[in-house]
This record gives C-alpha cells, sequence and structure tokens, in this order.
C-alpha cells in the first residue's frame, strides 16, 4: 500500500549565495520559506521538482521538504529544515546578523 502523500515545498541551495532557497508560486527563488509554494498533489510536486533541477545555474541540490500551512506561508515539520530557515549556525554571518 503507498504511502499517503504530504504536503511539500521545493527547497535547494542558491548557487551564488550557498544559502537555503524556496520555490515559490510564480518561479522565484525565495530565502524565506513563508513565501514557497507549498504543494497538495503528488504529480505536481514531481513536476515542480523537475523545474527546479532543470536550473542548474542558479540553484544546486533541489529537494521535496515536508512543510504544512502555517499562519504567514508553509512552516517545516523536521527540524532540518527549520535549521535551514535560520540560515548557517558556525557564526554569525548572513542570516544570523539581521537577527
Amino acid at each position: 500500500m503507498p504511502r499517503k502523500f504530504t504536503p511539500k515545498v521545493v527547497t535547494a541551495n542558491s548557487l551564488i549565495e550557498g544559502d537555503a532557497v524556496w520555490l515559490t508560486a510564480d518561479d522565484r527563488w525565495s530565502p524565506d520559506m513563508a513565501e514557497a509554494q507549498l504543494i497538495e498533489d503528488e504529480e505536481l510536486a514531481q513536476e515542480r521538482l523537475a523545474h527546479a533541477t532543470a536550473q542548474p545555474d542558479q540553484v544546486v541540490g533541489a529537494y521535496l521538504a515536508d512543510a504544512v500551512a502555517g499562519d504567514n506561508g508553509p512552516v517545516p515539520t523536521h527540524f532540518r529544515e527549520a535549521f535551514r530557515t535560520r540560515g548557517p549556525s558556525n557564526y554569525d554571518h548572513g542570516k544570523q546578523t539581521a537577527v
């Protein structure tokens, strides 16, 4: 019996900056997961992932990540994705300097 599909977002790392980015519904890469397209259809998720992996000049390592709808957009369900929303953790740079 196949597993039930759970909502996903497409995520990757920006090729130039290295930051985690999320694919939006209007085909932008956003550093804010809240702007990501929350995908609730498995076929559409595979199409969006294929679209993402076809952009090697912009992103690397694209994959589907579990997410749920939050008050202000998709939010991660796994701690790995929660860490990625905050940026690097080894020293203050990037997104952490703005917090």
